[in-house]
């Protein structure tokens, strides 16, 4: 994070970091389940503390595609953003960008160029021949050290994710990327607008590829937000997508994540958490009901956005629970 010259001939610090990282950014990543749609919704629940400037720091454990972070960063006055995944794919991709997001538009403008002058039919070769790669290189790379190799594997995820299957962001239990070519006439595979914004608004951010429960170890003071998007609930049999990576997250690990909250909340650190309502399927499924029986839970609609027909896109409700 940069350093402020604290003298009072100086401009007011907060405001000026305020303005300085309101860019404009937008998730650069198809993703399902992303938040974008909901955000209206969660302004509405976030901690007046939020609101009133006294909250600093933002913590996000499971940040997929970023958009609350990219809300709450942009429109409130917070300080330091702490954001976490345990995709190791998606972790390098977010420090790429904040680090040499020049040097990865110079692979995408690339890829752009190559991708959008084949054919149909080679546009599917040159998809499949990127995931191959994709897939093999996997094992060259060392997720650890950040290097000059993670700037093309940053660049064949947003490659990948803008090409693909509607966005579907997922992988088999190997580590393999699986998904099938998506059908776009032009898709966006170069956003340079938003890739510098964002990589300007990461400025503030700690970026790290962790299980969510490390992010205990790094709260800072009681003046933290901590909101909580964890791999959702299947709601029936045949919505099971939440593999985007290669670990599952099944009812024991929601058990956990609702320990850490129980713990955090003591700790009193203000939590938002969301998730799929089972209740969508099975009126009497109480689960999260009963495992965050102490909270408020707010019922908020959302749309469906994996169905390949639109018309099957239908409204679902999706849970948010509130300590505050």
């Amino acid at each position: 994070m940069k350093k402020y010259n604290t003298k009072e001939s100086e401009p007011c610090i907060v405001k000026d970091l305020f303005y300085e990282y309101n860019v404009g950014a937008k998730p650069f990543l198809k993703w399902v389940g992303g938040k974008r749609q909901l955000l209206n919704d969660f302004q509405e629940l976030y901690p007046k503390e939020l609101k009133n400037k006294t909250i600093k720091n933002y913590y996000e454990p499971f940040v997929g595609g970023g958009a609350v972070f990219f809300d709450v960063a942009q429109n409130f006055e917070i300080e330091n953003a702490f954001l976490y995944d345990i995709n190791e794919e998606l972790i390098l991709t977010y420090l790429v960008i904040q680090k040499d997001v020049t040097k990865l538009l110079e692979f995408l403008h690339r890829y752009d160029k190559q991708y959008k002058k084949l054919s149909e039919v080679k546009q599917k070769e040159y998809y499949y021949d990127i995931r191959e790669s994709f897939n093999q290189q996997r094992f060259n790379i060392d997720y650890d050290k950040y290097s000059e190799n993670w700037i093309p594997r940053a660049a064949q995820t947003i490659f990948l994710n803008r090409t693909c299957f509607n966005g579907l962001f997922r992988f088999n239990s190997r580590g393999g990327f699986n998904s099938p070519q998506g059908k776009y006439k032009n898709p966006k595979i170069v956003d340079e607008p938003n890739l510098l914004n964002v990589s300007k608004l990461l400025e503030i951010a700690t970026i790290k590829k962790a299980d969510f429960k490390e992010v205990k170890h790094d709260l800072n003071g009681v003046s933290s937000f901590l909101y909580f998007d964890p791999p959702y609930k299947p709601i029936s049999k045949t919505s099971s997508f939440t593999s985007y990576s290669k670990l599952n997250f099944e009812d024991d690990e929601q058990l956990q994540l609702a320990s850490l909250y129980y713990e955090l909340n003591e700790r009193g650190y203000k939590l938002m958490l969301s998730n799929s309502d089972p209740k969508n399927t099975d009126p009497s499924d109480d689960f999260f009901d009963d495992i965050y029986k102490d909270y408020r839970i707010t019922r908020v609609d959302a749309k469906r956005s994996i169905n390949s027909d639109p018309k099957k896109r239908k409204s679902i409700k999706e849970i948010v629970v509130t300590n505050y």
